[in-house]
Formats: C-alpha cells, sequence, structure tokens
C-alpha cells in the first residue's frame, strides 16, 4: 500500500478527545504502532552519563498516536542557566532529554546543573532526564561536533526505550509551542519522516568547505583550539553526492539507529570524509541520508526553525528581538534561534505563547495543580499521556501541511 502523506489535522482547541476520520484511523493502526513503555533494566549503566533517577515512572501500556520525543539540549562554558530555562520550557513527562555540558564548561557548572536534575521534585519523579557526566571537547566548526552528537544519540539509544523522534537544541534555542501542541500534531504523522533541511547545490561550500582539508585537534587533545587548515586540497567524492544544509534537525529513530550501527557501511564511510570536513554538522546527516534508498524519500526539505539571516546572509543568524516576535509566531515553526540570554522577547514567549511562569515549566495537560496566587501547576501532576493543545497548534498545523503538498514534499526530497 502506497503511504499518503497528503492528510488532514483535527483537534478541539484544548481538549486531546476528537473526532478522527476513519481513513485517519486506518492510517494510524497500520503504520504508526506503538511499542508498549518499559522501564530500564536496573543492569543498564553507563559511565558517561547518569538519569535522574534509577528508573522511570512512567505509564506501561500500549498508546495509539500520541509520540514520544528525545531532546538533545547543548550548551558550553557560562550557559548552564540558558541551557536549564530552555529545559523547564520544552519539558514534557512523555519525552526524554539529554544536557550536555561541553569539556570548556567548568565543573561546578556541570554539577550545578546536575544537581537541580536531581533536586527538582517532577524532573526525579518521571527520571527521564539524562545529563552527561563525562562531557566531550567540541571544535567550533570541527568534527568534535558531529561526534559528541553520535555520542549522544548512542547514550539515548542505550539508555531511553521507546522514542520516535530527536531534535537538538542549543542554549540559544527556545520553544515557539507547548510541547502538548508539538505532540498533538506529531500524532498525525508517519513515523518515518525526517525534517531535515538539505539540497545538493552546495555552491561556494565546494571551494571553502568540500575541497579544503582541515584537522581538528580536539580529536587528540584535551584542550580546546581551533581547526588546522592543511595546503593540500582535495577532489568532490565521486562515490557519493554531497548535501548541505541547516544543523538544527528532527530525526527518527529509526535513521538514528542506521547511523550509529550502520548495518550499511555508508554511515561510517561518510563519518571518515567528513573528519576533515568544514562544520559537518551542516553536512553530514544531510549526506547520509539522501544517499541511501531506505532513507532519501522519508526527508521533508524543513528544519521546523524559525531562523532570520541577513541580507545577504552571514556566517550567523540574527539575534531574535521584540521585533521578530509576530513573524516568529506566524512562521508556524515549533522552534527559533538564536537568542541571548535573557532576552525581553523570551519573556514574551512565556507569556503569551507557553504559559509559563518564570522557573516553572510549560504547563500541560499532565499538569493538574492550581495555577492561582503564583503557584506552578505542573507541581501537582497526573497521566503523561493526557494532552491538551491549544489554538497555536494550528499554526503548526498549517505548516506541516504546506510542506506535505505535493508541490513542497516529493519534488524538494535529496535534490
Amino acid at each position: 500500500m502506497k503511504r499518503n502523506h497528503n492528510f488532514p489535522f483535527h483537534h478541539r482547541p484544548r481538549k486531546w478527545a476528537m473526532v478522527i476520520p476513519t481513513v485517519t484511523i486506518c492510517f494510524l493502526l497500520l503504520f504508526l504502532p506503538l511499542l508498549p513503555l518499559t522501564k530500564p533494566s536496573s543492569s543498564s549503566s553507563s559511565s558517561s552519563a547518569t538519569w535522574s533517577s534509577s528508573s522511570l515512572n512512567l505509564t506501561e501500556e500500549l498508546e495509539v498516536g500520541v509520540p514520544r520525543l528525545t531532546y538533545m539540549l547543548t550548551a558550553t562554558k557560562g550557559e548552564g542557566a540558558q541551557l536549564k530555562r530552555v529545559l523547564q520550557a520544552v519539558y514534557h513527562p512523555r519525552n526524554y532529554y539529554l544536557l550536555h555540558l561541553d569539556l570548556e564548561a567548568s565543573d561546578a557548572e556541570r554539577l550545578e546543573l546536575a544537581k537541580y536534575v536531581k533536586s527538582e521534585t517532577v524532573l526525579a519523579a518521571f527520571g527521564n532526564v539524562l545529563v552527561v557526566g563525562k562531557p566531550d571537547l567540541v571544535t567550533y566548526k570541527g568534527p568534535t561536533m558531529i561526534a559528541s552528537t553520535l555520542h549522544g544519540i548512542a547514550l539515548l539509544l542505550k539508555r531511553a526505550p521507546h522514542w520516535d523522534w530527536l531534535i537538538n537544541l542549543s542554549a540559544s534555542d527556545y520553544p515557539l509551542l507547548s510541547q502538548d501542541d508539538i505532540l498533538h500534531i506529531f500524532s498525525f504523522l508517519p513515523r518515518d519522516l525526517n525534517f531535515i533541511e538539505h539540497t545538493s547545490n552546495i555552491g561556494w561550500k565546494e571551494h571553502q568547505r568540500a575541497r579544503p582539508i582541515i584537522i581538528d585537534p580536539g580529536l587528540y587533545h584535551s584542550k580546546k583550539s581551533g581547526v588546522y587548515w592543511a595546503k593540500e586540497k582535495r577532489s568532490v567524492p565521486s562515490s557519493f553526492k554531497l548535501f548541505t544544509g541547516s544543523a538544527w534537525v528532527v530525526l527518527t529513530k529509526s535513521f538514528l539507529e542506521f547511523c550509529v550501527w550502520g548495518w550499511d557501511n555508508l554511515p561510517r564511510t561518510l563519518l571518515m570524509y567528513y573528519t576533515n570536513f568544514l562544520s559537518s554538522p551542516e553536512g553530514y546527516f544531510h549526506t547520509v541520508i539522501c544517499n541511501h534508498k531506505d532513507y532519501q524519500n522519508t526527508t521533508i526539505n524543513h528544519d521546523l526553525r524559525y531562523i532570520r539571516w541577513d541580507n545577504p546572509p552571514k556566517q550567523h543568524p540574527v539575534f531574535l528581538k521584540l521585533e521578530h516576535f509576530d513573524d516568529m509566531v506566524h512562521s508556524g515553526a515549533p522552534f527559533a534561534r538564536k537568542f541571548t540570554k535573557d532576552d525581553p522577547v523570551l519573556n514574551k514567549i512565556d507569556k503569551e505563547l507557553l504559559r509559563r511562569s518564570d522557573g516553572h515549566f510549560t504547563p500541560g495537560g499532565w499538569c493538574i495543580g492550581n495555577p492561582l496566587l503564583g503557584k506552578d501547576p505542573c507541581a501537582v501532576y497526573g497521566n503523561p499521556i493526557v494532552v491538551k493543545p491549544t489554538l497555536q497548534s494550528k499554526k503548526l498545523e498549517k505548516l506541516i501541511v504546506k510542506l506535505l503538498d505535493s508541490e513542497n514534499f516529493r519534488p524538494k526530497q535529496c535534490k
């Protein structure tokens, strides 16, 4: 049976119960089965990461429709407080979270983050936040960036029993929608779709990234420094086609299992190639997914981020301010970047889009406490499967429908 990705979304604001057409129900039952949730084995352990509690206190029942997301949240020196705020904004007891402060951050900063995860009542109760205790050295624009990402993915594959998509965020990113809104819309999607902005038209990157040869000292030194440039140049590969795009992705578990475990040798071959490639996170996953027949037709050419660039574009995107708020909201993107620490626009997002108070989690259907008198409604929690989308989810729905339109979906896959 051929999959039809042009399907409708239906919901009532703030209520999970809804009438789903028979076609959609059949679609879900045929293509979107979810395995029962299981607690991790007590014998499972890792020397480089620990969960915030010894077991996951989540419902172990068969669930149809509601996906589970994993978030990889990364930061560097001086960004611990920002990372904590991002965690609070994107937290949901149904998801998994991996927090990584790289080696440049101090041990004290890392310890403070770990203490927060361990002491926070909700995080301790659900035990779904993973803190990397043995951090990676990450060189800007070097292959250690992709090595660290693959390390985090391997930890999640080992420690988190069942999930559907991975989303990578930095400390300078922020959500524009609640997790209830995102989970609601994603519940209608086939679990094999990968959101990854990509193109084979590499243009100027051929001479500035593909042909130059760089060496990342972070691969063999314990102190951070810049990449080295070799005098020699290399030709563009002929055994595979290069793709490039955004380093910010929403990728499926099945594809990431392929990248880490690699029953085909393609992921390892390309990892070796990208060891000497400048800004490898902007090309590795893109080239892997578009050079393999099992995954090249699963791509949606969008990163689900609102990012604003100068004209002509500079090396880094524009820092988002209050003046960009309306454009962010109307974009339909569930995430945006980049933000400076504690910029006023973040407070506006918290208040008007997430309904989140300072220091609290973004409320959702799992929060059953009384929000009066400034109390945290999520201090009292119920079933994490309960999802109550808001009208804001309509914007993401509109974006997804547009991306799955016949003019945008297939014609923009791996071209």
